[in-house]
C-alpha cells in the first residue's frame, strides 16, 4: 500500500504526515509513506487545497487533517483490499 501526503511543508501538511506515520505504526499496517511537495504533482492529483491524503492513487481527503479514528479506518480498509 502507498500512502501519499500532498503538501508544501505547512504545519497541517507536516501534522498529517506525522499522524499517518503514527496511525500506521499503531495499527501495525505496512505501507510506503511518502511526502509529495512538488506543486505540479499536487495539482496533477487534483488537489487544490493542502494537505491532501492519497491512498493507493485515490485522493481520500484534501484541505483538512482528518481525525485519527477516521484516518485509521481509511488505512485499515485500504490494507484489506
Amino acid at each position: 500500500m502507498k500512502v501519499e501526503i500532498l503538501g508544501v511543508g505547512c504545519a497541517k501538511c507536516n501534522g498529517l504526515y506525522e499522524l499517518a506515520r503514527k496511525v500506521l505504526q499503531d495499527e501495525g499496517i505496512e505501507a510506503e509513506l511518502v511526502k509529495v511537495d512538488r506543486l505540479d504533482a499536487i495539482l496533477k492529483a487534483g488537489v487544490m487545497m493542502v494537505p491532501g491524503l492519497v491512498i493507493d492513487g485515490v485522493v481520500v481527503c484534501a484541505g483538512v487533517v482528518p481525525k485519527p479514528d477516521k484516518l485509521a479506518a481509511w488505512l485499515r480498509e485500504a490494507a484489506h483490499k
